[in-house]
């Protein structure tokens, strides 16, 4: 009998139902902006249009912007994705995809195909083997449904609104809820924490929605580049 009841135990331990009840919030999907839509209002906030920035964020951000005024360049005319906290933060009229897995969540920015693997329960990369990217490393724990991701060795970015320096932190809070009208809602609140090109913390919230039969494009920045050098190199080439 005592065998009999250890085993039915186990089974409802093991159970579908059991392990779903344990399990995270699954995000997984693609997610677009919340506010985008008839009758929506979009309540996410936007990066300070001044940002509590020190006398060194000042005078390279001021040196950057007249150096690329003239031509009115950006990091994407060029090819470059926008980088953390940016491609987060401008992530929805270009879609989102996440792709979520026990010890990895993998998010894809349409823009700029840019690509974050945030590593779940990993052990921490030696920081001497680091590189500091745009996108930077980022490492994530559960907090009950809460996602907490951590992002640093981040290379300083002057060419986007959220600049920063190598010494960046960005913490971002991810869960899911509903909006007003009961329709599913991810929400993140990321805060920023840089003390040599910020005098306090910045924090911002950014909400998504799911976006129904969606799917993810191809962003080739270059492709239209290189229709025109061929279309150019027909041109040369065609009898006078």
């Amino acid at each position: 009998m005592r065998t009999v009841i250890i085993i039915a135990a186990l089974c409802a331990l093991l159970s579908p139902g059991a392990q779903a009840k344990d399990a995270p919030p699954d995000f997984s999907g693609i997610w677009t902006w919340f506010g985008s839509g008839p009758g929506r209002a979009d309540p996410t906030a936007g990066w300070p249009k001044e940002p509590p920035f020190t006398k060194e964020a000042q005078e390279k951000v001021a040196a950057y912007r007249a150096l690329v005024a003239p031509r009115g360049d950006t990091p994407g005319g060029h090819c470059v994705g926008t980088g953390m906290p940016g491609s987060m933060l401008g992530s929805g009229g270009y879609p989102m995809e996440i792709i979520q897995r026990p010890g990895q969540i993998t998010v894809i920015y349409e823009a700029h195909t840019e690509i974050r693997r945030i590593y779940i329960g990993a052990p921490q990369v030696d920081p001497a083997d680091q590189v500091p990217s745009r996108n930077g490393y980022s490492t994530g724990r559960w907090q009950g449904d809460t996602l907490v991701v951590e992002t640093a060795f981040l290379k300083e970015a002057v060419d986007q609104a959220a600049a920063h320096s190598e010494d960046a932190k960005v913490v971002e809070r991810y869960r899911l809820g509903k909006d007003e009208k009961g329709e599913k809602l991810l929400t993140a609140e990321l805060t920023l924490t840089d003390p040599r090109f910020y005098t306090r913390p910045v924090t911002v919230t950014k909400k998504w929605r799911p976006l129904a039969n969606g799917r993810m494009m191809l962003y080739e920045c270059s492709e239209p580049e290189w229709e025109d050098h061929l279309e150019a190199l027909r041109k040369e080439a065609a009898p006078k």
